[in-house]
């Protein structure tokens, strides 16, 4: 399962910790992804979408239609069916 946002394609960055006698070790900054089901009313349908936080905000304040017009997605692009429908 990746660990990428559907929408904004946020993904994990990696770097260095850094200690104060500037010793180095690898570390992976993973984004904060939430597998939603949200209702879409346009469609009249749930759809289920792996999103950042962030990305969940910016749906709740928009709506996920509007999202993705704004993206230049479509729905086929990022949803994943709904099973038990």
């Amino acid at each position: 399962m990746s660990r990428r946002c559907a929408l904004t394609g946020k993904g994990p960055l990696s770097g260095n910790n850094v200690s104060h006698a500037h010793n180095k070790t690898r570390c992976v900054q993973r984004p904060n992804i939430q597998e939603k089901r949200l209702y879409v009313p346009e469609l009249g349908r749930v759809v289920r979408l792996k999103l950042s936080a962030r990305a969940l905000r910016t749906v709740t304040k928009k709506g996920l239609m509007r999202f993705l017009k704004d993206e230049g997605l479509t729905l086929k692009d990022v949803a994943r069916p709904v099973s038990g429908r």
